[in-house]
């Protein structure tokens, strides 16, 4: 049942403005400085997925301003292991998220709110469950892994399907983890976030701990686990 008090009618007002702001900073990065920050988000994704070597990755197709770039699932299919595969999200009537595989650019069909989807035989909303490595988009991350979307609620949906132990990663641009976010109770954390400039970072998605983002190592650059 939605709720209906001063509370959370705070919290959605304080969202909303939220992605407002965060949507106009997108829109301002120049055509360079977007595709800088696809390279080099790539390049980090791949070394994630060299080392993992995970069997099923779930992905999308960045658009307009998101990081990563329209050519984001080829270069990670690119990077899987030969018998592994990838999947993209394939958005349903009711803003859940169905999942099909990516078999290149050519089997990707314009789809509504401006997304590609695979036209593929669809492996139901549970797939997203058997993945080793989930790529989330995102507006902003905080530090406790609660992250804003766009308010369709559709990845929140996707989450809750999960395991806790899967690795779960939005690639950001930089200065888009934050502190702190607004969050209501169907929020779903993710596990780690991905920027430009500082590469991987594990966040704690854990409620009521205070440990913030630890480093990682990540394509080119060492932190220490």
């Amino acid at each position: 049942m939605p709720d209906f008090s001063y509370e959370a009618e705070v919290t959605r007002v304080a969202k909303r403005d939220a992605r407002a702001e965060l949507l106009a900073r997108r829109r301002a990065l120049s055509a360079p400085a977007r595709a800088a920050a696809a390279g080099r988000v790539q390049a980090e994704l791949v070394a994630l997925v060299r080392r993992l070597r995970p069997r099923r990755v779930t992905a999308y197709v960045p658009v307009g301003s998101e990081p990563g770039g329209p050519d984001l699932p080829a270069v990670l299919r690119a990077a899987l292991p030969t018998d592994a595969e990838l999947l993209l999200p394939v958005l349903l009537a009711d803003l859940d998220l169905d999942w099909a595989a990516y078999t290149g650019p050519e089997g990707l069909i314009a789809a509504g709110r401006g997304m590609r989807e695979p036209d593929g035989p669809r492996l139901g909303v549970g797939a997203v469950a058997d993945a080793d490595l989930v790529v989330v988009p995102a507006l902003a991350v905080d530090r406790h892994g609660r992250r804003l979307g766009r308010g369709g609620g559709s990845y929140d949906r996707a989450l809750a399907r999960v395991p806790a132990a899967t690795l779960t990663v939005v690639p950001l641009h930089d200065g888009e983890l934050v502190e702190a976010l607004p969050a209501e109770p169907h929020d779903r954390p993710v596990r780690a976030v991905l920027t430009p400039t500082d590469g991987m970072r594990t966040l704690d998605a854990g409620p009521g701990s205070a440990r913030g983002v630890a480093p990682h190592t990540s394509a080119g650059r060492t932190r220490g686990e």
